[in-house]
């Protein structure tokens, strides 16, 4: 798959999403040519993926414009200590913003592992890909943090999402009341009153040769046309020592990716009659889909 911006729908994300005062253009993709492996939200063994990976060979490339802030390479004094992502190099583009390029073979030389003044360009080489860090593919492990408000940002908020026009699948819904089982809506008639947590399994698809299903942007939950819920990936804040995510409000994350590998979307209410319970799943190129699950409650 070629990566290159070719949607105007990023323009309208990016000025809805503007992270950052006074940026006025879209980043760019680390790398020309690859596979998006994960993305952003992802849920990688009951943990969020924080930023973008992909499987390729091409150059690692600045993203835009900044200033090298730090590099981690083999051989350098802060090698010493084994890093999830391995050699990596962090740039500066101003506002709080700086764009971490990880999991890298052979960073390029900013100073043996201390902060340098190096200015670099947008699309100039940073790195080659590699496997360091906790990695098994070579690529590279793109991310985006917001130092000024102290959280993680979805990339494909500030660069043009990648091609994309298959809407997301939602592999399977399930409620759950304290002290039961699982129970699928799609299987059940009738359902007792009460308050459930709903877990909803979703995947984006590119349906293109050899490509992976990825986290999905959004999920809503509805109850007889009423939103109840809504989890919206976009950024993951550092609370405290906590990794937090939007669903209604700041949750703690470790409360949305437990039940692996779905997403924990929240409570929904059933009270006697007949209900409609709504599912609505979206990525960041704008394609959605839906699920609605009919039931008596007694």
């Amino acid at each position: 798959m070629k990566i290159t911006p070719v949607s105007a729908f990023a323009a309208s994300l990016a000025v809805s999403a503007l992270l950052l005062p006074g940026r006025l253009r879209a980043m760019d993709w680390p790398v020309r040519e690859g596979k998006l492996y994960r993305n952003f939200g992802w849920n990688n063994g009951g943990k969020p993926v924080l930023g973008n990976v992909f499987e390729t060979g091409d150059p690692v490339l600045a993203a835009e414009d900044g200033e090298v802030i730090f590099s981690r390479s083999d051989g350098d004094s802060a090698s010493r200590l084994p890093s999830p992502l391995g050699d990596w190099t962090a740039v500066d583009h101003g506002d709080g913003l700086i764009s971490i390029y990880s999991r890298c073979d052979e960073s390029r030389e900013t100073g043996k592992g201390e902060a340098a003044a190096l200015k670099v360009r947008r699309g100039d080489p940073l790195a080659r890909p590699g496997v360091s860090g906790w990695s098994a593919k070579k690529g590279v492990y793109f991310s985006l943090f917001d130092r000024r408000e102290r959280r993680w940002v979805n990339p494909s908020l500030i660069i043009t999402p990648l091609p994309d026009v298959s809407p997301p699948v939602i592999l399977s819904v399930r409620l759950r009341k304290t002290g039961g089982g699982l129970i699928d809506p799609a299987r059940t008639r009738y359902l007792s009153q009460g308050s459930y947590t709903v877990s909803v399994a979703a995947a984006d698809t590119r349906l293109g040769p050899g490509e992976n299903t990825l986290a999905p942007h959004r999920i809503i939950c509805s109850v007889n046309g009423m939103e109840i819920s809504s989890l919206n990936l976009e950024t993951f804040s550092a609370r405290e020592g906590s990794l937090m995510v939007y669903r209604n409000g700041l949750v703690p994350a470790k409360q949305v990716y437990a039940p692996f590998p779905a997403f924990e979307i929240g409570e929904a209410p059933f009270t006697r009659g007949q209900a409609s319970l709504e599912i609505i799943v979206q990525d960041t190129a704008g394609n959605s889909r839906s699920a609605v699950f009919r039931m008596a409650v007694e």
